[in-house]
């Protein structure tokens, strides 16, 4: 379901991505995790920006895949299940918190109170109420109730809010009653409101760097922090203060979960390891593991023998835990490599892992502005077709840079989209704002040559062929005079791309309007949105048919010294589209600069002058333009079937206008009378 906005008057891009129809591996690190405990369905959000459902109830089992829940275009932070199971609500760097319907994966609602971030969420369980803060400053609290009860037309929520964050807020917890709510902040403090008078209580000083998580007792008297400066910190909030500080950690605490007494803490940090340790005594801590990247997130397995963890990687591990119920940690695992008292181990022991995908870390947009190279977390090199919107090619562990400089064309075209892999797949944006997508004019011949006509000079423009493909499905209402568009109008005539790519309208600034599949365009609910939510400059293209502005180059004109006219020294100033090529210049030179057809030297010398010009222009005229005129820029002889801009690009290379010297090739010359 598309959530609706009004946004006429806003700066819009456009993006879409690259990816196969349906994602069963996360394709980067992974934020949060939560686990139903009555299905042992167990829940993951992305950096993707995907949600993915796990089958846990059998760990033996190679299909661990249920499902994905899509609808989020930027990392997912945060996500809590509710209502039993039935309901789950996610926060996102997309700045939306959104409600899903937790067992058949689709998203319910969206929320769009928060202006930045979403970072965190909590949840009071007894009185079904999340609340959910961001690098806005902002808290707000939402009654799960009446959130699940909402409708595309009926969309109106309201929501409480908490005042008071000085700072971005990167942690939030609550008890079960909803009687206290703590937030952890770049303020390096813990700040305490009541949530049911939103009063702020207290706030507590001891960090010395941002408060990254954050967990409340049930009955609300004791608070457990981690934070970046290493530290775990347990808090009494009768008293106010700090009680117990552990150390176990060399970098940031990053997650942190509580054993059902809430005497034993569960610590996931930068430091890529994982500690057990007793809250009265840290001196009794044993490790649980060390993974091999950054500690995101953990959650208990099904019956608590174990911890699902995640780090920036995109594996879903579960580790054994250390039998902690006693008075000390005891080492309960056979073969394990456990060491008590504060002890380390080189590892654990490993109960189950769900495989992740590479996430492509490194990009670069080939000359011919229509492919892009990629390489990913596996040191995998690939080749995207941006205009297709397809991976054209998998070509292994090479080298990059080798690659790169072996695709490379010495053609230049203008930029006309940006590539983002912030998800970890290729994400790109096509808009008017600092990147124009229609910048990029190039032949027929050279874009779609299996389209090509070689009687024809005909030219095509990427970014419209490619934004009427993408909303090929739609038709909008009351788009025409007659009621609708024709079914032979729609699309680009050339190609068609995926259906199952995500298209997505943002802000420009990066709040997301609208997300759908390319095949939802058809859709009614979908239809309406997209004609209040598309900016004019796509419906320009993909509704009138309106033709893109061709870009235009000036230049200069001016024989070679070795010209035999002095007297044509002066400079003539012409302006012509940046992709005509260099033969059209000289073809202008014969025809509209010199004034007479250019004779062959080679002609017999035994005719007379009358026949010997008739012979001359004949043969002239058979032979091309580019054979009899020669074009110098900077001294460099330019290769005819460049054009204007690659020139300016690879030759000129200067601010001011582009100047091309001309001169007769040596078997041919021009009339000196003229």
């Amino acid at each position: 379901m598309l959530s609706q906005k009004n946004c006429h008057r806003k700066k819009m891009n456009v993006s879409f991505v690259i990816r196969d129809s349906e994602e069963k591996q996360h394709r980067n690190g992974i934020n949060s995790l939560q686990i139903d405990q009555n299905t042992g369905k167990l829940y993951s959000a992305g950096r993707d920006a995907i949600i993915r459902v796990w089958n846990t109830k059998n760990i033996d089992s190679n299909e661990k895949y249920i499902q994905s829940m899509e609808h989020h275009n930027d990392w997912v932070n945060d996500i809590i299940l509710c209502c039993n199971g039935r309901n789950l609500i996610s926060a996102s760097c997309d700045t939306t918190v959104k409600v899903w319907n937790a067992q058949k994966g689709f998203c319910m609602s969206t929320l769009r109170t928060h202006r930045d971030y979403v970072q965190s969420l909590a949840y009071a369980k007894d009185k079904e109420q999340v609340a959910s803060a961001g690098l806005d400053k902002a808290i707000f609290l939402w009654d799960v109730n009446t959130l699940t009860a909402l409708t595309a037309s009926n969309n109106t929520v309201t929501t409480s809010s908490l005042a008071g964050s000085k700072d971005s807020i990167y942690s939030l917890a609550m008890n079960p009653s909803g009687k206290i709510i703590v937030s952890g902040s770049t303020e390096n403090i813990l700040r305490i409101w009541d949530p049911r008078s939103c009063v702020r209580k207290m706030k507590l000083r001891g960090h010395a760097e941002n408060v990254r998580a954050l967990v409340v007792s049930n009955d609300g008297t004791q608070v457990v922090s981690g934070s970046s400066d290493g530290t775990i910190k347990l808090w009494d909030l009768g008293q106010q203060r700090c009680v117990q500080t552990i150390q176990v950690h060399t970098e940031g605490v990053w997650s942190l979960l509580m054993s059902e007494n809430f005497q034993y803490v569960i610590s996931g940090s930068r430091d890529k390891k994982m500690f057990v340790t007793e809250l009265r005594n840290p001196n009794n801590s044993t490790l649980v593991c060390e993974e091999k990247a950054p500690v995101l997130s953990m959650c208990y397995n099904l019956d608590r023998s174990g911890i699902w963890v995640t780090t920036w990687n995109s594996d879903i591990k579960c580790w054994k835990l250390p039998n902690y119920d006693k008075s000390t940690l005891s080492n309960s695992i056979e073969n394990g490599q456990y060491s008590l008292n504060g002890g380390t181990s080189s590892s654990g022991v490993e109960l189950s892992c769900i495989k992740g995908g590479a996430a492509i870390k490194k990009c670069s947009v080939l000359n011919d502005k229509r492919h892009i190279i990629t390489k990913d977390s596996e040191e995998n090199v690939a080749i995207y077709d941006v205009l297709r919107i397809v991976k054209k090619e998998d070509l292994g562990k090479i080298d990059f840079d080798t690659e790169l400089n072996k695709r490379n064309q010495k053609i230049y075209i203008p930029n006309w989209f940006t590539v983002d892999l912030k998800t970890g797949m290729p994400t790109i944006v096509l808009g008017q704002d600092e990147v124009n997508c229609f910048a990029a004019w190039v032949s027929m011949e050279a874009g779609l040559p299996e389209f090509a006509d070689q009687s024809s000079d005909m030219k095509i423009n990427y970014g419209s062929l490619l934004l009427q493909a993408l909303l090929e499905h739609w038709t909008p209402p009351q788009s025409l005079p007659s009621g609708g568009m024709d079914d032979d109008i729609k699309g680009n005539s050339y190609f068609q791309v995926p259906k199952h790519t995500p298209l997505i309208f943002s802000e420009v600034g990066g709040r997301t309007v609208c997300r759908l599949l390319v095949r939802d365009a058809a859709g009614e609910s979908e239809s309406s949105l997209l004609q209040e939510t598309i900016p004019q400059w796509v419906t320009d293209i993909v509704i009138e048919k309106n033709i893109p502005k061709f870009n235009k180059i000036s230049f200069y004109l001016q024989p070679h010294p070795q010209m035999v006219k002095p007297d044509r020294m002066k400079k003539d100033r012409l302006v012509a589209n940046e992709f005509i090529q260099c033969r059209k210049v000289c073809e202008h030179v014969i025809e509209k600069v010199l004034g007479a057809e250019i004779t062959s030297n080679t002609g017999n010398a035994s005719n007379s002058s009358q026949n010997s010009q008739s012979d001359g222009n004949s043969e002239g005229s058979q032979i091309p333009p580019e054979d009899r005129i020669e074009l110098l820029c900077n001294d460099v002889i330019v290769d005819p079937n460049m054009d204007l801009r690659t020139v300016c690009h690879f030759i000129w290379k200067q601010s001011g206008d582009l100047t091309f010297h001309y001169k007769t090739k040596p078997n041919f010359s021009y009339d000196s009378k003229i």
